[in-house]
């Protein structure tokens, strides 16, 4: 085990990088609302908002690349951070998987169903993400523990949503149906991560997938008509829009380094933390959500850590019986 594995695999590490990565995507519902304001995109108009997403996550491109470029400079003698030939086509992947579909059907969804039931079926990504990385990419055991710490944080997501908010049971293909689909293409792209970044460093794989998938999103949104209009906009909203590429910037790459140092199960089961941190800087930013700091807010914090916490808990005790060489019980 090298420095930084020993280091990033660290409880403490992984806890506070984890936190930052979720808050960071917590921030991005109420930036993209007060984006869409400042940019003067309607609510309506998905092709408007798909072009101001390609350009957000082309900005977050240019950014991994080039912080990856300047932390790295003295291995690279000082050029622009480059992946491998053998790495394009990991990177064409993930940009298909991880930005282009999962935004894509996101957004189509959303304009379909509610902004609760969402949140609420965005919250099964954490599922299947340990069940992919166990079923498509055999990185990992399957126990009953980290099935019943999946159910405890994912009651926790049902709470905070529903909690104040009425909620039918219709479900349709373009709503409910693309939601799903855009949980399992996050869910498959930390399985692409895991795997990938053994032959590639993650923040150019981070980099240059954004920059990949930031033009296609751009294009396919312009060629259906899409326009954002730059004239006339505040530095706010410049400034806003900077913000947003370092969200994804940041994120998805120490998310990326996380995923490659640590089990998929330990890092993955953080995102229930996701639309905690939505919910509540949505609620203090927004003025959305006034249950936030009542008793379903307090109750469903407190079933996502218990969650996190029995994942975890799980995780060491598989870490600690495949060192003693022992087969872990209700593995599949």
């Amino acid at each position: 085990m090298n420095n930084a594995e020993k280091r990033m695999s660290r409880p403490g590490v992984v806890f506070g990088c984890a936190m930052i990565c979720c808050f960071l995507w917590g921030s991005a519902a109420p930036s993209i609302k007060t984006g869409y304001r400042l940019f003067s995109i309607e609510a309506a108009d998905s092709m408007a908002q798909i072009v101001f997403a390609g350009m957000r996550f082309m900005l977050a491109g240019v950014m991994v690349i080039l912080a990856g470029s300047l932390l790295n400079r003295k291995e690279n003698g000082g050029k622009l951070l480059r992946p491998k030939k053998a790495s394009l086509p990991m990177i064409l992947k993930l940009a298909m998987v991880q930005t282009v579909a999962q935004y894509v059907f996101y957004y189509i969804g959303l304009a379909h169903t509610t902004g609760v039931k969402a949140a609420i079926i965005g919250g099964s990504n954490v599922f299947f993400t340990i069940f992919i990385a166990v079923a498509a990419f055999h990185m990992e055991k399957l126990t009953a523990r980290k099935l019943l710490g999946c159910a405890v944080g994912f009651a926790g997501v049902v709470i905070i949503n529903v909690a104040g908010n009425g909620i039918d049971m219709k479900v349709s293909l373009l709503g409910e149906g693309f939601i799903l689909f855009s949980s399992l293409s996050y869910a498959l792209s930390s399985g692409l991560i895991k795997r990938y970044s053994e032959k590639e460093d993650p923040v150019v794989l981070s980099g240059y997938q954004f920059l990949c998938g930031g033009i296609i999103l751009t294009a396919a949104g312009l060629i259906c008509g899409g326009r954002v209009n730059l004239t006339g906009v505040s530095p706010g909203g410049w400034v806003l829009l900077l913000y947003m590429g370092f969200i994804s910037a940041a994120a998805y790459t120490l998310w990326g380094i996380l995923l490659k140092y640590n089990p998929v199960g330990r890092v993955a089961v953080y995102g229930f933390m996701n639309p905690m941190f939505s919910f509540l800087l949505s609620a203090l930013l927004l003025g959305e959500g006034s249950q936030a700091f009542g008793w379903p807010g307090l109750s469903a914090l407190a079933l996502v850590c218990a969650g996190i916490l029995i994942v975890n808990l799980a995780e060491e005790k598989g870490e600690k019986e495949r060192k003693a060489g022992i087969r872990p019980a209700g593995g599949s």
